[in-house]
């Protein structure tokens, strides 16, 4: 769906972006990560044809971009840097003048495909009031909106959950995942690590222009040999488990052992109260973090 080989962008001295190899696959829910500043924005700004590379090479949907554009674009929804929209309008006057300045369609259906999409981020009931006094998730909706008013097979979205409140932000998470599992793939640049975690497939990171990951999320995520132990009873089991505790802390153990069954019932008939026992999986953070240092803390909001 995306493919992109040594794509470069340059400002001046400055490189934004730095021979980006992105491989975005049908059925992708792809999480782009990455700092403030890392190039993010500007990726996604040439994927759609709005910025020019320097160099390298991209393909959306199969074809070269930009120079495929106009064929590219119609079964393409966006959202880049927060919804545009008149602000003296109502959000379904913009929804209408954005679609009538779209690909050819046929106007009698363009109600109904308002409606429809005004329903599914959460502002069927908003009134005739004017975006300018939307508030900042509203306006973040009506952006989302306008992204699938066309019915894209390719969603491409730049921090699409901004200024949403938690529950405004689980609704899109929701409908991102039905809108996936109905066929459209998702490209979803975000510096939300837990956000990305719970939505996507595969991932992307992002560090000073530079792709420093790009896998299947499961895969980065395998099991790590060691198993937890959460108990109460820490200094107990670090005396049972001499030599086989890799790390603790006041109510948890990392062990390594073959055989977690056995494990289980060593530390029960010796009385440790075990409160979970799982394998240890390291979190999307950790991941980021490893590979991105120094410049991680900008990353997480440190």
């Amino acid at each position: 769906m995306i493919t992109t080989r040594g794509l470069t962008k340059r400002f001046g001295q400055i490189v934004a972006v730095d021979h980006l190899d992105l491989d975005v696959r049908e059925g992708d829910i792809y999480g782009f990560l990455g700092a403030n500043g890392s190039g993010k924005t500007t990726t996604v700004r040439m994927l759609l044809g709005l910025v020019l590379a320097t160099s390298g090479e991209i393909s959306v949907l199969g074809q070269a971009m930009p120079a495929s554009a106009r064929a590219v674009l119609p079964e393409v929804g966006a959202l880049v840097e927060g919804p545009a929209a008149y602000r003296n309008l109502s959000g379904r006057v913009n929804l209408a003048l954005f679609d009538a300045m779209g690909p050819e369609r046929d106007p009698s259906t363009r109600d109904k495909r308002i409606e429809e999409v005004l329903e599914k981020v959460g502002l069927a009931a908003v009134d005739k009031r004017p975006v300018r006094a939307y508030s900042l998730g509203m306006r973040q909706r009506l952006g989302l909106a306008g992204a699938l008013l066309r019915r894209p097979r390719l969603l491409v979205l730049d921090e699409p959950t901004n200024g949403l409140d938690p529950q405004g932000i689980r609704e899109i998470r929701a409908l991102l995942l039905q809108l996936h599992a109905a066929g459209t793939t998702i490209f979803l640049s975000s510096h939300l690590l837990a956000e990305v975690e719970q939505l996507c497939t595969r991932v992307g990171v992002l560090d000073q222009g530079r792709l420093v990951i790009q896998e299947e999320l499961a895969t980065l995520q395998q099991p790590t040999g060691r198993t937890l132990v959460r108990t109460p009873d820490v200094q107990l089991a670090r005396g049972l488990l001499d030599g086989q505790v890799e790390h603790h802390d006041d109510a948890s153990l990392l062990v390594r052992v073959t055989d977690v069954a056995a494990l289980n019932s060593r530390l029960v008939t010796r009385g440790v109260r075990v409160e979970e026992l799982s394998p240890e999986r390291r979190a999307l953070e950790d991941i980021v973090l490893a590979a991105t240092q120094p410049t991680s803390d900008q990353l997480t909001g440190r």
